[in-house]
């Protein structure tokens, strides 16, 4: 499975971890998915992963 958004299509980034002597390793950002239960048209539901900040454009809108 896939780290990525269903809506906005976010998904991991990459950088470093930087310690107090300047010392770099490579480390991912993963967006903050949570997993919501959508009900679509024809009224069935379906599970999809969504970030936090699309969930609550979602909230807002509906």
């Amino acid at each position: 499975m896939s780290r990525r958004c269903a809506i906005s299509g976010k998904g991991p980034m990459s950088g470093n971890n930087v310690s107090h002597a300047k010392n770099r390793t490579k480390r991912r950002f993963l967006p903050n998915l949570r997993t919501v239960r959508v009900t679509l048209d024809d009224g069935t539901t379906q599970k999809i992963k969504i970030s936090a900040k699309e969930l609550r454009t979602l909230k807002k809108n509906s």
